[in-house]
């Protein structure tokens, strides 16, 4: 099929899909141009009318409030989702697929919790589900783990693909204020949400790990695999003494290949000054993949706003263009195939193997560090470095404790002992250290 024109259809018209129009009706001429293929924006989907154009100058009736002139439309070629959610979501797309429809998302939650419904309706109708917007925004990594890394075993993914989190913890850092104030501001300037949960708990970048590990490793990652923690125990006391051992703090989603297991976690994670990612301010997203024959990769750029996410979003519209015009049998990703052999498994955090920051509040008396020693030792936990800070009370202080490497198993059964000492006042903040990311 030689089409002269592919036209789409938009579910949803708020920021992105704002974007996204933009782009289609701007930049008509250059994607031609550059692709060898002509896309023509048919028909865009708005839960309510009238609304406004805000400058956009839409084809006549291109505007409508049925999802039923999108996804069951003969003429559209193209649906692409940005409603967000799961449920509405989920139906549209399932019925877009099936009438032979190319989809592109930028819905990560979706995808994490249904994906591999909706791959496989996606195989069996042989079209494409795109979804390069749903993680890091305008940073292509999405299509660079299927195509670019294809040949390369992945050993690693570290990732700062949360703006808020980041955008949040870099002004704890720089402007030395608590988390509450700054959560607000970044409220107020469009960062975070009325409800911050998804991203300040993790749960946003848990989900979109889960995408970068089914293209990484082929295995389809179930949310309740991850392990999360977010950043709300983050205290300005762990960015100050942080700094001072010469780390950086970051909301950082890791996937570590250890033989035929993967390791699949989302935390906060002291970063060494020097590293690339730990210089990563704002807003701003950045993923490091590190394969057996690329090396050490880094990719940086905005994660998040009405552009950047248009401009991925379209990418995927091009590509989809490209297979309505070839026909060509459609690949889909092998972590959502029905007859996928899984090699790899997803290792449980406990058998994790790291170092550790560890401050607990004690009283400032002798013998204290010794009964801490104490555990710590018996549990095959070594102590690189202890510092005594100042009085945290009355009559108590917080130590800074740094350890050798420890398996996360031992050292968690060891701050239980740790917190359950009379000497132990409040409950030991415990961050973990990722020295490999030092590029």
């Amino acid at each position: 099929m030689n089409k002269s024109s592919i036209k789409v259809g938009l579910l949803g018209w708020g920021t992105v899909g704002t974007g996204v129009s933009r782009i289609l009706l701007n930049q008509s001429d250059l994607i031609r141009q550059n692709s060898g293929v002509q896309l023509q924006l048919h028909k865009i989907v708005k839960r309510t009318l009238p609304a406004s154009r805000d400058g956009i100058d839409l084809p006549a009736d291109c505007l409508t409030t049925d999802a039923a002139e999108v996804v069951d439309n003969p003429e559209i070629d193209i649906v692409v989702e940005i409603i967000g959610g799961v449920t509405d979501a989920r139906q549209l797309i399932r019925r877009a697929l099936q009438n032979r429809k190319h989809v592109v998302t930028a819905n990560k939650a979706l995808l994490a919790e249904h994906g591999l419904e909706l791959f496989q309706i996606a195989a069996e109708h042989n079209v494409s589900l795109n979804f390069e917007a749903s993680t890091a925004g305008g940073i292509p990594i999405i299509k660079t783990l299927r195509e670019s890394f294809a040949a390369n075993r992945i050993h690693s993914i570290y990732g700062i693909i949360n703006g808020t989190c980041n955008y949040i913890l870099t002004q704890m850092h720089e402007s030395e204020v608590d988390f509450e104030t700054v959560l607000k501001e970044a409220q107020a300037k469009g960062y975070a949400e009325a409800d911050p949960t998804l991203d300040v708990e993790g749960i946003d970048a848990a989900q979109k790990l889960t995408l970068l590990i089914a293209l990484a490793y082929g295995i389809n990652v179930p949310m309740e695999q991850v392990f999360v923690e977010g950043i709300t125990s983050i205290t300005q006391k762990e960015i100050q003494y942080a700094r001072e051992l010469g780390y950086v703090i970051k909301l950082l989603a890791i996937a570590k290949l250890q033989q035929d297991k993967v390791e699949v976690r989302v935390h906060p994670t002291l970063l060494p000054m020097r590293s690339m990612l730990a210089n990563v301010g704002g807003a701003f997203n950045a993923v490091c993949v590190i394969g057996d024959a690329v090396g050490p990769t880094l990719f940086y750029g905005q994660g998040a706003g009405e552009m950047p996410t248009a401009s991925a979003v379209v990418a995927d519209i091009i590509d989809a263009a490209k297979l309505v015009r070839s026909q060509t049998q459609v690949l889909i990703p092998r972590a959502w195939l029905s007859d996928s052999e899984v090699e790899i498994s997803v290792d449980s955090i406990d058998n994790v193997e790291t170092r550790y920051y560890v401050r607990p509040v004690v009283l400032d008396q002798p013998g204290v560090l010794a009964q801490i020693g104490s555990i710590l030792g018996r549990h095959q936990i070594s102590i690189a470095s202890v510092i005594q800070k100042e009085p945290h009370g009355e009559d108590t202080v917080s130590l800074v404790i740094v350890t050798h490497d420890a398996i996360e198993k031992n050292m968690q059964t060891a701050m239980r002992e740790i917190d359950a000492l009379d000497v132990v006042k409040e409950k030991s903040q415990l961050i973990r250290i990722e020295e490999e990311v030092n590029f």
